[in-house]
């Protein structure tokens, strides 16, 4: 699958989600509450990315040390991990190391960026 690289990193305080074009460079960022009032808001808002590229989405998400596996459920569709639809399609990733072309101002996505990179490598 082509195109546009997602990656959520979870925490226990926050959500952040990174978008990347097919060259690295960022689309989108992201640093979301770690709770939503509503149980497919993340996956929603993914679909509504690859919606507007106009292709599937691969989303590689990180999970935070210490962070409860209920409450990821809960973020990601009502006790359903992970959540999928047509358009996205969710793994788990690892951290790994790469340099790209950064956005300024939304905060530090250098962990969020280590998941994306380890999905490029599968």
């Amino acid at each position: 699958m082509s195109g546009w690289k997602a990656a959520v990193r979870l925490t226990a305080g926050e959500s952040k989600v990174l978008v990347t074009s097919e060259t690295g460079d960022d689309l989108l960022k992201a640093a979301l509450p770690s709770w939503s009032n509503h149980p497919r808001a993340l996956l929603t808002l993914l679909e509504g990315v690859a919606l507007w590229q106009g292709t599937p989405l691969c989303v590689a998400i990180s999970v935070a040390d210490g962070v409860d596996a209920s409450h990821v459920s809960d973020l990601c569709g009502d006790r359903i991990w992970p959540q999928e639809s047509a358009l996205v399609r969710v793994f788990f990733a690892a951290p790994t190391r790469r340099k790209r072309r950064r956005l300024r101002g939304v905060g530090d996505f250098r962990q969020l960026r280590l998941v994306a990179d380890d999905r490029g490598q599968r």
